[in-house]
């Protein structure tokens, strides 16, 4: 499988899980006016609202929120040549903008990309990978912060991010809403299908579990999308895959391990730690690795 058909693979994925999304709030909509009635109404219009504000706000502050959160520091091209002439090779292959560029003082090699679009984009290193990588190595893992800027990733991660949160607040309204006993309609009570509302029930109980689990295969599609676009600006497999080597075999993990932005890292620093697969922002990195080497082997 050559890179272009893991692009492809990975986007039409996506898309499909996107669309899931879509049907699971349909249906959590659909259970709420079975189970309670008309009443419930307004309240959908409201959990996406909520939503929306608190997701796209820290959408379109990116970058200074995941600066705050990571200890990140922004540097300038006197305070690293020699990485930000590897930057400035990728974004002439890739034909993106020059990133900021950004330092996380943490031992542990790893790195990520934030921003809310190509021309806010911002990419960090930590000093660990800084000394651990060599320059192929590195190329690889700027090639694969990069390929999330030109996907469009902290995009496609905002929308799973707002849709899993108006299912959660939704189904959080609603559940309160089941245990005082309001806002059900008397027609309800009287010509409801018992065996709806039991449908209903188990649906909103388990829509946030569902959004959640959607919303982890969404941000692994997009780790092996990554990959592979990493692949296309440098036609270089090896060199990611090394790279993904060198952190396998590391077991150190950054400082920060919030799992509000554990997705934005090149390896998930909560992966490993307890985390079953399903809920994994990442797909294993030995399944990564086995990828990529089955790139090399077409080249």
């Amino acid at each position: 499988m050559n890179f272009r058909t893991q692009q492809a693979a990975n986007r039409r994925k996506t898309i499909g899980l996107l669309i899931g999304m879509g049907v699971l709030v349909w249906l959590v909509a659909f259970a709420a006016l079975t189970y309670f009635g008309q009443s419930t109404t307004a309240i959908v219009p409201i959990a996406v609202g909520i939503a929306l504000v608190s997701v796209w706000g820290s959408y379109y502050g990116a970058d200074k929120l995941v600066l705050t959160m990571t200890g990140a520091k922004l540097i300038q091209e006197s305070d690293n040549p020699k990485l930000f002439n590897l930057i400035q090779e990728v974004t002439i292959a890739s034909g993106l903008p020059m990133p900021k560029v950004a330092i996380v003082v943490d031992n542990a090699p790893n790195a990520f990309a934030t921003g809310r679009n190509q021309e806010h984009a911002l990419i960090a290193f930590t000093t660990g990978i800084l000394e651990v990588m060599d320059r192929d190595q590195l190329q690889g893992v700027i090639a694969h912060e990069m390929a999330h800027v030109a996907n469009r990733d902290t995009l496609v991660s905002a929308v799973a991010a707002t849709t899993a949160g108006a299912i959660a607040i939704l189904s959080d309204m609603l559940t309160r809403m089941m245990w005082f006993g309001g806002g059900r309609d008397r027609d309800r009570d009287n010509n409801a299908n018992p065996i709806a509302l039991v449908f209903s029930l188990l649906i909103l109980i388990l829509a946030p579990l569902a959004a959640m689990l959607l919303k982890s295969a969404i941000s692994r599609k997009r780790e092996s999308l990554a990959d592979a676009t990493a692949v296309a600006f440098t036609r270089n497999p090896a060199g990611l895959r090394s790279a993904l080597e060198v952190l396998a075999a590391d077991s150190t993990v950054v400082h920060q391990k919030s799992n509000s932005i554990a997705h934005i890292w090149i390896e998930s620093p909560l992966d490993g730690k307890a985390v079953s697969k399903l809920f994994s922002t990442h797909p294993p990195i030995a399944e990564r690795i086995a990828v990529l080497k089955a790139m090399e082997s077409l080249n």
